[in-house]
């Protein structure tokens, strides 16, 4: 498989943009007749009968519009003494030569009698075995960032699990999150619609509304057994209508747990949790999983990565411009590269037993982040590198033309969407609310590479409140939308902290040594550029050519030369924002700010802390508070 730079845009020329007309294989077989024979009849084709497209669903080595069908009242010994044949429309004048009167009039009854039972079936129950509906198997990561997998050309993060992935199937080069923070990113995830049309899920720690099903829940009600293990939706309360605690990724399987390699890295066993949970389904139905990994989670334990994983600091190829290059911060980049390999040694193993048990072949299996990085200006922003994520699919059984890298734009909201296409579960007759994402099958069973859909150029994202600290518990509110490399970004609110207010200690950027060094810049007066970039405030409307700028550090919003395309960004995002009823779009952003923070420990932070309460923020350091507010 070719190995894609980690800077995406070092690559010779644009993205080909190549247009393919789709076109429907089964098209071909249109003219093709179906016809159902018993052992002993003559092989010359009698006249046949047309049935609807509808009933033919499976493909046969014969025909790819054929399928073989199983008659309820013969038993499973005897089954194969049926058989299909499929013939091109033949002449009924030479057919009729060729056949005895019995054996027309005997084919024909059967005929009939099979297309009776096909629409009595159609109305009732499936003839689909469970066992030929795909086992779901989606593998996230907590806080990783694009790029760093050896599948994207990283060296000094090494992901096997996820290489194989991506070369037994398929990498996506512009996969995005619609909002770059845990709890609302999952939201989006589980149920295929962007935050924004989540109502309280668009926020980080919220409850989450009943009437907003997952995927998960859905594929229980239909049939699948689910499980998950380590971490599924949350921060948040997830309830019934009746108050009862939501399974939202599944049933927990958490019991088995291992020493962990470092320091604050979880001792959850995910791979053998797996294993105890494939080994309770009946194997008579499919699957779904979620293994939801901590890792690369703040904290690290640092100097991990030099100490214990061997790597060097040199190993890292390029630092963001947006952090200083220094011994501290490689540091930091190297631990995150022990917690992401974490997640991928437990990846590769699960992918290990699905194989050892003969499953993996009819598996459809996701691999991602919920976001970037849990770095200053990454997690929690609306930048390339807040939303840009890791993504590789692949589905043996399905794919045909592998090892492929696709650069259509895609969300994480198109992966609810593809699970349920995958599993033949319609939409409109599940317990989803409708979808805003659109299924990647045609992706994953295409033969192209590079741009395969012209129509998926873009992508939105976007963010409300997520961790607090400020006053009254507000958020950064942002849209924005990411268009053929250009990144156009709109806040609503520039009187406000985009990483909280400095005297509450820039709650919305988790502690680290980064972190640390970037505060001490400021505050010593030896680098205010990177303190600027990272936490200072924003103007109104942001512009950036990510083909020359991945790390958005040149806003062209006040560039004459680049007017027109902020206009026609703009313009298409606030289109699109109101076909999709966002509040933001008709005047009530205060709706998002009104809805309530669910954390009564940090609950109104900024106000408590500022009149002297001793307030516990577990995911930021001490000194990350400043001892006044910044003007």
């Amino acid at each position: 498989m070719t190995r894609i730079p980690f800077n995406r845009h070092q690559r010779a020329g644009k993205p080909n943009l190549r247009k393919r007309r789709y076109t429907d294989q089964l098209a071909n077989d249109q003219n093709r007749k179906i016809q159902i024979c018993l052992p002993g009849q003559p092989t010359v084709p009698p006249p046949s009968v047309n049935l609807p497209q509808k009933f033919i669903t499976m493909k046969s080595p014969l025909s790819l519009s054929a399928a073989p069908f199983r008659f309820p009242t013969v038993s499973r010994r005897h089954r194969a003494a049926h058989r299909v044949v499929t013939y091109p429309a033949a002449n009924p004048a030479t057919t009729a030569s060729a056949e005895h009167p019995t054996d027309r009039l005997l084919s024909a009854l059967i005929v009939i009698a099979t297309c009776l039972l096909l629409c009595c079936t159609a109305q009732g129950e499936s003839t689909t075995d469970e066992t030929e509906r795909p086992n779901i198997l989606l593998c996230i990561a907590d806080d990783w960032s694009y790029g760093h997998a050896g599948a994207y050309g990283c060296d000094w993060v090494q992901t096997p699990g996820f290489d194989q992935v991506a070369e037994q199937g398929v990498v996506f080069t512009h996969a995005y999150t619609p909002n770059a923070k845990c709890a609302p990113s999952r939201a989006a995830i589980l149920t295929g619609r962007n935050s924004w049309q989540l109502e309280e899920a668009c926020n980080h720690i919220c409850d989450f509304p009943p009437k907003f099903k997952t995927y998960v829940e859905a594929l229980k009600v239909a049939g699948y057994q689910v499980g998950t293990t380590g971490k599924g939706w949350g921060p948040g309360i997830a309830k019934d209508v009746n108050g009862k605690n939501r399974q939202m990724t599944g049933v927990p399987f958490t019991k088995r747990t291992a020493k962990p390699p470092a320091k604050h890295i979880s001792a959850n066993d995910y791979a053998t949790n797996f294993d105890d949970f494939i080994r309770s389904v009946d194997t008579s139905q499919p699957w779904c999983f979620w293994y939801g990994a901590t890792e690369p989670h703040r904290a690290y334990e640092y100097g991990v990565g030099q100490r214990i994983a061997g790597k060097k600091l040199s190993d890292i190829d390029r630092v963001p411009g947006y952090w200083p290059d220094n011994e501290t911060v490689r540091n930091d980049m190297l631990d995150y590269a022990v917690e992401v390999e974490h997640f991928d040694k437990h990846t590769q193993r699960i992918l290990d037993q699905l194989k050892s048990l003969g499953e993996l072949d009819n598996t459809l299996v996701i691999v991602t982040s919920d976001h970037g990085m849990p770095f200053p200006r990454v997690k929690g922003q609306a930048y390339e590198s807040s939303n840009h994520v890791p993504l590789a699919i692949m589905w043996p059984q399905r794919m045909q033309h592998t090892g492929r890298r696709i650069d259509d734009y895609v969300s994480l909201i198109d992966l609810a969407p593809t699970i349920l296409d995958a599993t033949g579960l319609q939409i409109q007759e599940s317990i989803m609310q409708p979808v805003t994402g659109k299924s990647l099958v045609a992706l994953l069973e295409s033969d192209l590479e590079g741009q395969v859909d012209p129509n998926r150029d873009h992508v939105l994202i976007g963010k409300e409140r997520h961790d607090i600290g400020r006053p009254n518990d507000w958020g950064y509110p942002i849209r924005g939308i990411i268009q053929d490399d250009m990144l156009f970004i709109q806040n609503y609110e520039i009187d406000r902290w985009p990483a909280g207010n400095p005297e509450t200690g820039y709650l919305n950027t988790d502690g680290s040594p980064t972190k640390s060094v970037i505060l001490e810049g400021r505050r010593d007066g030896t680098d205010t550029v990177h303190w600027d970039q990272c936490f200072g405030k924003r103007q109104s409307e942001e512009l950036y050519d990510l083909s020359a700028d991945q790390d958005c550090l040149v806003n062209l919003a006040k560039n004459s030369d680049y007017a027109r395309i902020m206009r026609a960004l703009r313009n298409q995002m606030n289109a699109e924002l109101k076909l999709q009823d966002d509040p933001r779009m008709f005047g009530k952003g205060e709706t998002f700010e009104q809805m309530e923070y669910v954390n009564s420990g940090t609950k109104n932070f900024y106000e408590r802390y500022m009149n002297g309460e001793k307030m516990n923020a577990g995911w930021v350091n001490k000194d990350d508070f400043e001892t006044a507010p910044i003007e």
